[in-house]
């Protein structure tokens, strides 16, 4: 789960043009940190760090039962419109 959060957010990163160091010093986190969820290894991260680097790349995180298909609004997200 956390590789999946990790790479939707670099992609938002990324597509926003901005550098891990850049989000970092925004957020009043390290570098290394901002790797470490992007590459899905963070040992620890709290939850309302998670979320103000969601904030601020525009993402949100949401809860649904596990094994459930996505929904049809999650499908046309993912497609793009």
């Amino acid at each position: 789960m956390m590789f999946t959060i990790g790479s939707e957010i670099r992609q938002a990163r990324k597509e926003r043009k901005l550098s891990q160091e850049h989000v970092a010093k925004a957020l009043g986190m390290s570098r290394t940190t901002i790797g470490q969820i992007e590459n899905g290894t963070v040992q620890d991260v709290g939850v309302r760090k998670l979320v103000r680097l969601l904030e601020f790349l525009g993402l949100e995180l949401r809860v649904r039962p596990s094994g459930e298909p996505p929904t049809l609004e999650e499908l046309r997200e993912k497609e793009g419109g």
